[in-house]
């Protein structure tokens, strides 16, 4: 069944059934926010087509129209960008639902060096701090396997139950980064270059979440929430979702203010050390 708001397990097992017997499909997984049932309702269902090259991207396509969506566009990959990739963006049932690529052998490039601390976040269009490579384990690690007819997704899905604690401790370390972004926003003060200090506030807190998932061996793979994620998790300094946006939602023009929320920025990015240090 479906509604405007909701698919069952049921219809996604069902259609997981057919994108499996597409060319070059290995496996399909139901994304962490509808797999752990903590999802807005406006949120797209996403699922996540494991693959290796060729792709049949013509019987997907033909998939798509079949579920009423005769205008929809289903990428060939890597349309998206190189860490998106590509997919499609449909509607089942007066649903949004996202097909995601997702290429087997990246997840097993990026694993290797996950185990080693290497990571990193990579500029592609709508994410303002960088999709992190470390999000195509994370993915498959928090989310639901709905068909994976070899086990080939399952068999690395079980690899990635622990947390590479390289990585944590890497994520850790960035907080350099934070600290070096709010420094150097100070100079823009007297310009009065609020845009500039909003970004460079932002880009520190999202760092700062990270490094709190890190500590605490959690996988974050996306911007959005990222900063409420963290403030449920016990290395978050008191009130941290509530100071970082604060401190954004309190940008004016004024200098004074700005020296301000900068300081106030920088109490905070030194509290998240502390916890994560001490």
């Amino acid at each position: 069944m479906t509604s405007g708001t909701a698919l069952d397990r049921e219809v996604l097992r069902d259609l997981a059934g057919r994108l499996v017997a597409v060319g070059g499909v290995v496996g399909v997984v139901l994304g962490e926010s509808r797999a752990r049932n903590d999802h807005h309702p406006e949120c797209d269902v996403d699922l996540g087509l494991y693959y290796r090259p060729p792709l049949d991207v013509r019987t997907l396509a033909e998939i798509a129209r079949d579920l009423d969506n005769p205008a929809a566009t289903v990428t060939e990959p890597g349309a998206w960008g190189e860490w998106v990739d590509g997919g499609a963006w449909l509607r089942i049932g007066g649903v949004p639902v996202t097909w995601i690529y997702r290429d087997l052998d990246t997840v097993a490039r990026v694993w290797e060096g996950l185990r080693h601390g290497e990571h990193g976040f990579h500029h592609e269009a709508g994410h303002p701090l960088g999709v992190p490579d470390f999000a195509y384990v994370g993915e498959l690690a928090v989310g639901t396997v709905l068909a994976d007819p070899t086990g080939e997704v399952t068999a690395w899905q079980a690899r990635f139950h622990k947390y590479p604690p390289a990585l944590g401790e890497a994520l850790v370390r960035g907080l350099w980064e934070a600290t070096l972004l709010v420094e150097v926003a100070h100079k823009a003060v007297a310009r009065r270059d609020v845009t500039y200090i909003a970004g460079c506030l932002s880009r520190a807190f999202l760092l700062c979440a990270h490094a709190i998932h890190g500590r605490a061996g959690r996988w974050l793979v996306n911007e959005k929430g990222a900063i409420a994620a963290a403030d449920r998790l016990p290395a978050a300094p008191e009130g941290f979702a509530a100071r970082a946006h604060g401190i954004l939602a309190g940008l004016e023009t004024g200098a004074e203010s700005l020296e301000v929320a900068l300081d106030g920025g920088t109490i905070l990015i030194r509290d998240v050390a502390k916890r994560l240090h001490g």
